[in-house]
């Protein structure tokens, strides 16, 4: 089954809010920890309300992805190059939705002349971008990558 990747929409604010909660609580446990204050602390800002600010941040690009017109997942890049987003549904896990949205970010941060694309990854995340490209930007901080796009 292939994914669907677009642009977000207003409409996509509710599930595309549950997707990022889902994503963090049931598949963020290395760096939560089951931790109740942590995760509440983590999926605060990941709101319908918070959808709808993003959409009309300048010059970022807030995508979905789709299989089956369900969402599985949700990505962002801001206008210079950094990923702000990038999360699937648990369902969705494994099956390509992050390397798809990570590709379009990817892209859509080239068009806007970025040389690089930047982030601070999770732990759970952090091998998947590793084998993406992605390398440390300074040495003692393994949580900030990076990746030439040249």
């Amino acid at each position: 089954m292939t994914v669907n990747l677009r642009p977000a929409t207003s409409v996509d604010a509710v599930d595309g809010s549950r997707v990022l909660r889902r994503a963090i609580v049931e598949l963020c446990y290395a760096d939560h920890g089951g931790d109740p204050a942590l995760i509440a602390a983590w999926i605060a800002n990941k709101t319908p309300e918070n959808w709808l600010a993003w959409l009309m941040q300048p010059g970022a690009s807030l995508f979905v992805a789709e299989r089956s017109a369900a969402l599985v997942g949700v990505g962002m890049v801001d206008a210079g190059g950094m990923i702000l987003l990038n999360y699937v549904a648990p369902e969705a896990r494994y099956r390509g939705v992050s390397t798809a949205l990570l590709k379009a970010m990817e892209q859509a941060s080239i068009e806007r002349g970025a040389t690089a694309c930047r982030l601070e990854t999770t732990k759970t995340a952090r091998p998947f971008y590793r084998s993406r490209g992605y390398a440390p930007v300074v040495a003692d901080t393994p949580m900030i990558l990076a990746k030439n796009l040249a």
